[in-house]
């Protein structure tokens, strides 16, 4: 862990500018943004309308690049509604940005310098390329949206149950677990479907597909003695499986028409665990996402192995924090998700 401090200076307009006294922290840094299932109705609010200049305009470039009022559903709508695919990735994809504009205009927060890794869960992954200036904001919120409708659409034609679980790993079993759900594939019977949807972290994973081939393989995992338990998601798709192909192919058309610039920090792909080479290869791996496993664990094992030991979680919910001080304990890791917890952590990083 890094003891080197970081000092604030003044500068002519009174912000302040994040630095370091040797400007090796940027290495040991990252930040996270999260994935869908941590929006809830008012997520945002304070930042609206405590910083006009940094964090309303991010609300309202979002409503605008896409046609309606997102920024009412996300601070007065209701639960049921903000949670439908479509609208909840771009609300949370907004909300997280909006938490870090205002880092980044009120407070000096320079990404590029700040931080040597950016990631986000699933759809955060388009969070985190706006963040390191790869993709435009507008274009961002318009392509989750159409995201989100996509894969609500790839099921709606569906003739059989789906569904996903989060199962919770035995100590050291996740390899094992991971072969067995490939060898379980092929012990279904025809029409079933099961795959690993997203590896969380060694001890947390969750699995996708028909009613029945997500329940026979949760059953069979812990007879295995390899998963403890198993927790049905209240989700309206079975993501991140090959229900999802109609999707990869809407987005795969979608994205040809999008701009990328390589990124000012270093992206982690969710599809392979390590970041960016070129920009030409973003919107390929934005569409492999979407019927791929979200290689989570892996592309924070990463992190770890270039020595990072600081994670800044930006948006709504703490799920992605509290997976990480389960993991890593005795690394820094710090939530960002509302004005108060600005406050509270914007010195720290001086």
């Amino acid at each position: 862990m890094t003891i080197t401090k970081h000092i604030s200076k003044f500068v002519p307009s009174g912000r302040r500018t994040w630095m370091s006294t040797a400007g090796i922290e940027r290495a040991h840094r990252a930040i996270l943004f999260p994935g869908q299932g941590s929006q809830y109705v008012g997520m945002g609010k304070d930042l609206y309308h405590l910083y006009p200049r940094s964090a309303k305009l991010v609300f309202d470039e979002a409503n605008e690049a896409l046609g309606y009022d997102l920024k009412s559903l996300i601070f007065e709508g209701h639960q049921e509604k903000l949670k439908l695919t479509e609208n909840a990735q771009p609300a949370i994809l907004t909300t997280s940005l909006a938490m870090l504009r205002v880092l980044e205009l009120e407070f000096g927060l320079d990404v590029a310098k700040a931080c040597g890794y950016a990631l986000g869960h699933s759809l955060g992954e388009y969070t985190a390329l706006v963040a390191t200036k790869s993709l435009s904001l507008a274009d961002a919120v318009r392509l989750v949206r159409l995201r989100g409708e996509a894969m609500t659409r790839s099921v709606s034609d569906l003739h059989t149950n789906t569904a996903m679980a989060a199962l919770v790993v035995r100590k050291g079993k996740l390899l094992d677990l991971e072969d067995a759900i490939g060898e379980i594939k092929d012990m279904l019977p025809k029409g079933e479907v099961v795959e690993l949807a997203n590896i969380n972290s060694s001890f947390q994973v969750v699995i996708s597909g028909t009613s029945k081939g997500v329940d026979a393989t949760s059953r069979i995992l812990q007879q295995r003695q390899l998963a403890a338990r198993a927790v049905d998601l209240p989700v309206s798709a079975p993501f991140h499986c090959e229900f999802m192909a109609e999707a990869a192919q809407v987005m795969k058309d979608a994205l040809k028409s999008v701009t990328f610039q390589k990124p000012c920090v270093d992206v982690i792909s969710n599809v392979t665990a390590k970041p960016y080479t070129t920009a030409e290869e973003i919107p390929e791996h934005l569409v492999q996402q979407i019927t791929s496993a979200i290689q989570w664990s892996r592309s924070i094992t990463y992190c770890k192995g270039q020595d990072v030991d600081e994670f800044i979680c930006f948006g709504p919910g703490k799920v992605l924090s509290n997976l990480l001080k389960k993991e890593y304990p005795l690394d820094q890791i710090k939530s960002i998700t509302s004005a108060d917890d600005i406050l509270h952590h914007a010195e720290e990083f001086y």
